[in-house]
């Protein structure tokens, strides 16, 4: 059953521990420094019931609607239906929410596409998988991931220095009931706002290492499990004129730490199976479906940066110039290449043979790379085209609370085609979403989204139609021989 809005607040006060620093946070709802990001995530909930959006972010079967990114496509309407699902999103977000619901709906859709994989190792789960969709898409929840080891290992010697064992998250018991795991799992993105935690293994596990190869679902507060925020950084937002982005779409990291967390056998999907922990993302559509999301968003958050540059030049009056206008032409041709990757992965779909369908997993990856290779240089140009001006206004928007600085504010600070207000509130969007702390977060998440670079190139090598392109190199070959010897010494 849909969740409302307020309905999806009150879930989220059920006991959950997130630490702040030293600070012992229970409730998200009201804390200063999560609760714009939970009404925003609440916003989301409520769309679902709004004429404007409904069609998008629901579907229907069997007589009962459920969130559209649990739905399982198979016709290529289907695939655009959950891109528009992921598209409405993105754009109540402003792109600026990775980790929005509709990501980790695509990992347990991908699961139950093809869910005998999970059947593969010495025991089977195909049928928790399958269960666990089931109450997902019935109770409306909304799930977090946490598949990242902590940096270092046993196995690994750096400097010269001698390894350090790690406390990596691993079963530490197991009995009739199910497993108890301990450790700690890398980076929980969005998990403060959401109900539940995937934990699993996206990096491949050296042998000996078989208890860490855990895939399991646990509840925000389960007794045991402790949530470690990095910085808020909606707490420090001056108001959401000054900060209209970090005030309301901060989505918090959090590092997992479970101390003796019991994890029934029912949630258990893998277990002491180092290749199948891994091969579950991609081996079925969870690491397509999640990822074209992933693409998605990326392509709103373009398209926002787009619009504000044009925005910034018009209201600077540079809008005529002809340098500037080629910039902005650049950026329009990056938005015009990630929206035809986009349109690529639905258009080029993999069928799976089942009768289900799956995005392009080849141009999915590639629009990732696209996103690592071209986000850092799509900033800076539009902070070029910013220049100065993002520091010549006053500090807040205090400045209109005083008469008297009113006044000589809107005196001249006004544009020839716009007023003092409306060229502060643009170059206050452009600061906050180009070089606040917020900004600085998205850098550094865009171009490690996947893990470093060269782990997206592996995904791209992998997946890369070489059948086709040998094929077709081995035809040009072909269709020339040796032909007439020439003959050295002749002359022309």
């Amino acid at each position: 059953m849909l969740k409302s809005g307020s309905e999806y607040l009150e879930s989220l006060r059920d006991g959950r521990v997130i630490y702040l620093g030293g600070e012992k946070i229970t409730d998200v709802t009201t804390h200063p420094a999560f609760r714009n990001g939970a009404h925003s995530y609440a916003r989301l909930y409520d769309a679902r019931n709004d004429p404007t959006y409904r069609d998008d972010l629901t579907y229907e079967e069997n007589g009962e609607r459920y969130a559209a990114y649990y739905l399982k496509p198979r016709t290529k309407a289907d695939l655009e239906h959950r891109s528009r699902c992921s598209a409405a999103i993105a754009e109540l977000t402003l792109g600026m929410m990775g980790r929005s619901p509709d990501f980790l709906g695509g990992y347990l859709t991908g699961a139950v596409m093809q869910p005998e994989v999970y059947d593969r190792g010495r025991r089977k789960f195909s049928e928790n998988v399958l269960a666990y969709f089931e109450r997902c898409r019935r109770e409306d929840l909304f799930l977090a991931h946490a598949v990242t080891p902590l940096q270092g290992s046993k196995d690994v010697k750096f400097a010269g220095r001698e390894a350090i064992d790690t406390p990596q998250l691993a079963v530490v018991k197991e009995d009739d009931q199910g497993v108890v795991i301990s450790g700690i799992k890398l980076l929980a993105t969005g998990a403060a706002f959401s109900h539940e935690i995937w934990i699993g293994n996206i990096q491949p596990l050296a042998p000996g290492h078989e208890k860490e190869s855990i895939t399991c679902m646990i509840p925000n507060n389960a007794p045991g499990l402790e949530l470690w925020s990095r910085k808020a950084f909606e707490r420090y937002a001056v108001s959401e004129f000054d900060n209209p982005v970090t005030h309301r779409y901060d989505e918090s990291d959090c590092i997992v730490v479970c101390k003796n967390v019991r994890v029934p056998w029912e949630c258990v999907f893998t277990i002491d199976d180092i290749p199948l922990s891994r091969a579950i993302y991609f081996e079925t559509p969870t690491h397509t479906l999640s990822n074209h999301q992933a693409a998605v968003r990326f392509r709103t958050k373009l398209k926002l940066f787009l619009g504000l540059a044009k925005r910034i030049v018009q209201v600077n009056g540079t809008d005529k110039v002809p340098a500037v206008m080629d910039e902005l032409g650049h950026l329009a041709a990056l938005y015009g290449q990630m929206c035809g990757m986009v349109d690529g992965q639905i258009q080029s779909h993999e069928d799976l043979g089942n009768g289900y369908l799956n995005y392009n997993r080849y141009l999915m990856y590639a629009s990732i790379y696209f996103a690592y290779q071209h986000y850092d240089q799509f900033v800076g140009k539009v902070r070029e085209l910013a220049g100065g001006t993002v520091l010549q206004f006053p500090a807040d928007i205090s400045v209109l609370d005083n008469p008297d600085t009113r006044a000589t504010f809107e005196a001249l600070w006004q544009g020839q085609t716009a007023s003092a207000l409306d060229r502060m509130k643009v170059h206050k969007l452009a600061w906050d979403v180009l070089a606040s702390e917020f900004a600085s977060r998205h850098s550094q998440y865009e171009k490690f989204y996947m893990g470093p670079a060269y782990i997206v190139r592996a995904h791209n090598l992998r997946e890369a139609p070489w059948r086709d392109v040998d094929a077709y190199t081995e035809q040009v070959l072909g269709s020339y021989g040796l032909g007439p010897m020439l003959n050295p010494g002749r002359t022309a």
